[in-house]
């Protein structure tokens, strides 16, 4: 009995591994998505704007000089925390674990933008090829990141939380919660420069609120294949096993 209460805690844990490294794909793909759209100039996603507007006024005013990752991390503890407030006694300790997934989103995006530097939009044409890569490339990261199954990014965690809260449809409440953070960031580029920055809120933002969505609408029922790779958790922990036994006898 106590052996198979132990077999069943291993295989809870490894496929508990499985499925984060699986997920840590997904956020990279979804972070390589972000950095191509800041790329592009044409402005970038709808959750890395206020942090792009801040990395941007780090240099020119009394804000701390962080990245945008840096950024995103701050506003994505702040999300968690107002979820929190919220929820109050309602809210799951389980999905503190937004902030290490939150974390873990800011520092690739900190990575692939450091990957991506080289790389120069020079004309309308490169810009647009640039943008439309970066929003498939997310849009695929966000199917997959929802296949994993894991808790939701703090930008949905935040939406979830109102839509309980308030007993709304959460897909109103989510366009609410994009809505306002354009909002905050149109408003700090006023704040910070006194005029609107289309590279950072722009054509590619309105394009991203809507292909982002139309790109997961059509990946999502063709992850069967990824359904499958999820469940692969004994082959993993065969393997897993094996190399364990093979640095044991070494």
């Amino acid at each position: 009995m106590n052996s198979t209460s132990a077999t069943g805690r291993r295989e809870k844990i490894l496929s508990f591994l499985w499925q984060h490294l699986l997920l840590s794909g997904a956020l990279y793909l979804m972070t390589l998505g972000v950095a191509l759209c800041v790329k592009s100039n044409l402005g970038s996603s709808v959750i890395s704007s206020l942090p792009f507007v801040f990395s941007l006024a780090g240099p020119v005013s009394g804000v701390p000089e962080w990245t945008i990752g840096g950024y995103t991390i701050a506003m994505n503890f702040l999300l968690v925390l107002c979820q929190i407030l919220i929820r109050r006694r309602r809210f799951d300790p389980l999905q503190l674990f937004q902030l290490v997934v939150g974390f873990v989103f800011g520092w690739l995006i900190d990575l692939n933008m450091s990957l991506t530097s080289g790389l120069e939009c020079t004309t309308l044409l490169t810009q647009s090829l640039v943008q439309l890569l970066g929003c498939t490339v997310m849009g695929v990261g966000i199917a997959f990141e929802v296949k994993c199954g894991s808790v939701t990014m703090p930008g949905e965690g935040i939406s979830i939380a109102i839509s309980q809260e308030l007993q709304r449809p959460f897909a109103k409440v989510k366009i609410g919660v994009d809505t306002t953070l354009v909002l905050l960031a149109v408003a700090s580029s006023y704040l910070f420069f006194g005029s609107w920055q289309w590279n950072v809120i722009g054509a590619g933002t309105i394009f991203a609120m809507v292909y982002v969505g139309l790109v997961v609408k059509f990946v999502t029922p063709r992850l069967g294949w990824f359904d499958r790779l999820l469940a692969y958790v004994p082959g993993f922990r065969r393997y897993l096993f094996g190399l364990a036994r093979f640095i044991y006898r070494r």
